[in-house]
């Protein structure tokens, strides 16, 4: 049906490719893209005789706008799926708009130096005006919508887990079970164990920035910040056990109260570990998350970016982790004029996981939607003329897709709510 040009080939895009390679009635051909060309390479040869899809790779440095321009020129994707890190949306963003291609990625853009004072000025007007300080919003892609608009190409954005999965699941909430939202609690559960005494699930540099944040949650039309683990709470995941849950900002709460008329508050709590946590207090407190160079042996290095080489790699977790994930969302709200509640989740396994793709469940329960959500809008299913989050459309053909693909999903209509 189409080519694909994938960007990135860490973990989550290992997931997408091989996903993609698997559905090749739809992806017909898949180039992948990476400035280490041997990551590239060696997926490669590990898909060849497994798929029809013919895969070929390319170099390429995602900073680059004009070496994006030259590469997406060379191979005439009919899409382009960003998997690269979250700092290079826009310039894939860019390269998609001059090339007229349209685009996917799973997570909004963050810059990589926060005391760019360009950006800086900008950032802090936004925390002024909209009360929230996380590094990471949706101003900066949403800003793209007249673009693509007139350039008759689709953005699609944050087709990941959370956000993606967790968007869909309150459009199909809404849909199906809901006159009206009011509550929406998303919760991320990692009960897996990988056996290190510290490591990250995901880029250590992205992972340990986000945590280490201020938290914050939307509540009667406004942002509510807290400090960084402020509130806790305890619940018990199915499947998984009673874990300690955090409260932490998380970007699809500012899509989704855009998006999902009349709703009062929305959160996001993810679980965490007490060691997990004690590591990563040390990690601050000696100044390993800055972000800033500082000069060492008279060259600068970023400390965050030193800690990366450090700490165990991402995708090599997989044969090592035991254990599930729990993902999904509770909501409370109004049907035919009577109160309800329901949850809907997913569980993964990260051994089972493992053994299909050779990943943990992190990346693949993130690498499974970034390939549904292309396949969505190469199919037309999801295609519009400009920038849209994944719950501006019709969630069913989604819903469907995850069931098929890996990701099954489960609606409990009597669930333990969060105080």
């Amino acid at each position: 049906m189409g080519k694909v040009l994938v960007i990135g080939c860490g973990g989550v895009a290992g997931v997408a490719i091989q996903k993609c390679a698997q559905n090749d009635s739809v992806f017909t051909e898949i180039c992948i893209a990476s400035r280490t060309v041997s990551k590239c390479d060696a997926l490669k040869a590990k898909l060849e005789g497994k798929t029809k899809a013919v895969i070929t790779t390319a170099k390429v440095n995602a900073d680059s706008v004009d070496e994006l321009v030259a590469l997406i020129n060379e191979v005439k994707p009919d899409i382009v799926l960003n998997l690269a890190l979250p700092y290079q949306d826009l310039t894939i963003m860019d390269a998609c708009l001059a090339t007229g291609v349209d685009y996917v990625d799973s997570a909004n853009y963050e810059p990589e130096d926060t005391e760019n004072p360009v950006w800086r000025a900008i950032y802090e007007k936004r925390c002024k005006e909209k009360g929230f300080t996380a590094y990471f919003d949706y101003s900066w892609q949403w800003a793209y919508q007249d673009r693509f608009k007139e350039a008759g190409i689709t953005a699609l954005l944050g087709t990941g887990f959370d956000p993606g999965v967790t968007s869909v699941f309150s459009a199909y909430a809404l849909k199906h079970y809901f006159d009206e939202i009011h509550t929406i609690d998303i919760l991320d559960c990692n009960g897996g164990d990988h056996g290190y005494p510290f490591a990250t699930n995901f880029n250590p540099e992205i992972n340990l920035r986000e945590v280490s944040a201020n938290g914050s949650y939307w509540e009667n039309g406004h942002w509510v910040e807290t400090k960084p683990m402020e509130i806790k709470r305890e619940y018990v995941f199915e499947q998984v056990g009673q874990k300690d849950m955090y409260l932490l900002h998380h970007e699809e709460i500012e899509s989704l109260a855009k998006n999902i008329p009349g709703v009062k508050r929305i959160r996001f709590f993810m679980t965490f570990g007490q060691s997990y946590l004690t590591h990563m207090k040390c990690l601050e407190n000696v100044g390993m998350l800055r972000t800033d160079p500082v000069m060492f042996n008279g060259q600068e290095i970023v400390p965050i970016q030193f800690l990366r080489t450090l700490l165990p790699d991402p995708a090599s977790l997989g044969p090592r982790t035991v254990g599930k994930t729990n993902i999904g969302c509770i909501f409370t709200g109004i049907k035919d004029g009577k109160e309800r509640s329901i949850k809907i989740y997913n569980v993964c396994d990260h051994q089972e996981c493992y053994k299909e793709v050779e990943s943990q469940a992190i990346s693949y329960t993130t690498g499974v939607p970034a390939m549904i959500g292309t396949m969505m809008v190469l199919k037309g299913l999801w295609k519009k003329p400009g920038v849209f989050n994944v719950e501006d459309f019709d969630p069913d053909p989604y819903m469907e897709a995850l069931n098929r693909w890996g990701l099954p999903w489960v609606v409990d209509e009597n669930p333990v709510l969060i105080d």
